[in-house]
């Protein structure tokens, strides 16, 4: 049975990490009928399979951030952009260490994830307003379009809007790509961003959890957590192709008002 709930919870991890509707958020809804047998387990193994769901971003753009090829100029250029997504995934490092188990406590319940997916969804419509007074100025100036635009301040901004998803039900992927919006990117470079910025911040996180757990676990829930990580690298690839494409030309307020649905879906049956 625990294989079964960790091939489903791989898929929905898959499915939602990258998207802006919160991974974790749905993870903890779908924990109200898909259960492991040791309940100590979940919330821990909920963090760990978001690895698989990063190294999915790892494999997309690998040719974009791997700086060890033969053309120097492209390694500067990669260089400096992993710069700034270390200055980007401090913020997040420094307060969630600090406020891990308090979040665990307060905020990993169903009510809290519907407020959260509410509140993120009209974000969700503010930055997408503020994105198009943008685009509506043919000249377009003061737009974020490309990684050598970024600046350490702006790195540093989103950053902080990173810190917003340790709220289960925001979304790391709407806080990030709403923060940049908010700071002037284009929707395709804020949601790359997002992704690059996710492998410090998720690997670190999966690890952290792993080491509060003292790794200690038996030869079936490595099992089981291995399972989990596959079938989310798997499902995270496909939507991580998805989802660029979708944004070269679509607005993210589909995804708003599918957070507020699941929201008011959550108040209502999940009480």
């Amino acid at each position: 049975m625990d294989a079964l709930v960790a091939f489903f919870l791989g898929i929905i991890e898959g499915l939602t990490e990258f998207l802006p509707v919160s991974s974790t958020g749905h993870l903890i809804i779908a924990g109200r009928w898909l259960t492991f047998s040791d309940p100590a387990f979940e919330n821990m193994f909920n963090i760990v399979i978001q690895f698989g769901a990063i190294l999915a971003v790892v494999f997309y753009f690998w040719s974009d951030i791997f700086p060890f090829s033969r053309d120097k100029e492209k390694n500067k250029r990669i260089w400096r952009l992993w710069g700034l997504i270390l200055i980007a995934f401090l913020p997040a490092a420094v307060i969630g260490v600090l406020i891990d188990d308090w979040m665990e406590a307060h905020l990993f319940n169903p009510i809290s994830v519907a407020v959260a997916l509410i509140t993120g969804a009209v974000l969700i419509f503010i930055a997408e307003a503020r994105s198009d007074r943008r685009m509506a100025d043919l000249s377009r100036q003061g737009l974020v379009a490309e990684p050598s635009q970024i600046s350490i301040k702006l790195a540093l901004a989103v950053g902080f809007f990173q810190c917003l998803a340790m709220w289960p039900g925001m979304s790391r992927s709407a806080s990030t790509i709403i923060g940049a919006v908010f700071c002037g990117f284009a929707r395709p470079l804020a949601a790359e961003f997002s992704f690059l910025l996710g492998i410090p911040t998720i690997m670190g996180a999966s690890f952290f959890k792993l080491l509060k757990a003292g790794f200690d676990f038996s030869a079936y829930q490595w099992v089981i957590l291995t399972l989990g990580t596959v079938v989310s690298f798997f499902t995270a690839l496909i939507v991580v192709k998805f989802f660029m494409s979708y944004l070269k030309k679509y607005s993210l307020r589909p995804f708003a008002v599918y957070r507020i649905l699941l929201g008011i879906a959550v108040l209502i049956f999940c009480h």
